[in-house]
């Protein structure tokens, strides 16, 4: 399969429309939160030698991954005007998240989800919840996603009937929430 590069993408690219582009939205959501799960997995196996599940969830996904990939499509367009501005930008706005993130998690729920002081190729941490390597990849991972997979999804959900969005807006969606409603209290009450 040959990936196309759109390479006029984001100087064509309008601000995102909550209410118009919620087909978008959630496919980018639910594909950034397998491609995260997908990063770590194999990231993971790397570090340790062995392949581990990551993320409190059941599915097969990390939920920041799908955050951050919104907060990125949301962001104001000039943040995104050009590559280099996009890496920069969304390796500050995507490193921020997982900061304030592990930050929260750990001082309010007394959680640590990931601690970069144990790992490999942590240069830079802060605290444990933030490297360069993180942000790096999130920067790479913000060129991969507006570049070749926003195009990808935007001209799937242009396709699609009204019948077919509205099945591709809310599956993902829903198996998200349920999967999130029934194993993060599960997932803290063996913590707690």
């Amino acid at each position: 399969m040959r990936v196309m590069i759109d390479k006029n993408y984001l100087e064509n690219h309008k601000q995102i429309d909550l209410r118009r582009d919620y087909v978008f939205l959630s496919m980018i959501f639910a594909f950034s939160g397998f491609f995260g799960f997908f990063y770590e997995t194999l990231f993971y196996w790397i570090d340790l030698g062995y392949i581990i599940k990551r993320g409190m969830t059941f599915g097969p996904w990390v939920p920041i991954y799908g955050f951050g990939a919104l907060a990125i499509l949301l962001c104001p367009v000039k943040l995104r005007t050009s590559p280099g501005t996009l890496f920069v930008s969304s390796a500050i706005l995507c490193g921020a998240i997982e900061y304030i993130t592990g930050s929260i998690l750990f001082n309010r729920f007394g959680v640590r989800l990931w601690d970069y002081n144990t790992e490999i190729w942590s240069w830079g941490n802060i605290n444990g919840y933030v490297c360069f390597r993180s942000v790096f990849f999130f920067g790479l991972s913000a060129l991969f996603l507006l570049y070749v997979v926003c195009p990808f999804f935007e001209n799937v959900a242009n396709r699609c009937n009204t019948k077919t969005s509205k099945i591709i807006a809310v599956l993902p969606g829903a198996l998200f929430l349920l999967d999130f409603a029934v194993n993060i209290p599960l997932y803290f009450s063996q913590i707690i």
